[in-house]
């Protein structure tokens, strides 16, 4: 029996929702501002397996307590409790799709890529991501079990 067209839309609309799914994640600090959803696309399942020479896509919906003109965010590899700087392409959090100033009482959504690169090590850590305000303070962090693989 061959499949429908409807058939396959609807599976294909119900993979590509499992794909988008909202992580389960620990909030390690936010202060300034309180974390609604994380997603990282591809990620079905967690520990995320990040494969190496892929991007994956970040969404951070978040509201903010205060007001600030900026935002930076800094990325960790946590691993044995230290955190390894982790390089993404864009900290500048107003050019992640925040519109700054940031105002208390909006909410966000933070959009951002994390390229994992060929030369990373395959290894199990956690992935730890900040967003800090112009006075340094978070205006989230969370963190998420990751595999790092070929």
């Amino acid at each position: 029996m061959v499949p429908s067209p409807l058939a396959l839309l609807l599976a294909l609309g119900t993979a590509a929702t499992a794909l988008a799914e909202p992580l389960r994640f620990v909030d390690c600090g936010s202060i300034d501002g309180s974390i609604q959803e994380v997603n990282v696309s591809p990620c079905p399942t967690q520990p995320c397996l990040l494969h190496k020479g892929t991007s994956y896509s970040i969404n951070v919906t978040f509201a903010s307590k205060i007001e600030s003109q900026g935002s930076k965010a800094r990325v960790y590899g946590e691993m044995l409790h230290v955190d390894i700087p982790f390089p993404i392409p864009e900290p500048d959090g107003c050019k992640s799709g925040i519109q700054c100033p940031i105002q208390k009482g909006h909410s966000y959504s933070y959009l951002n890529k994390l390229p994992v690169k060929s030369e990373y090590p395959s290894i199990k850590l956690i992935v730890k991501w900040e967003l800090v305000d112009d006075q340094d303070q978070m205006l989230f962090c969370w963190k998420i079990p990751v595999q790092i693989t070929s």
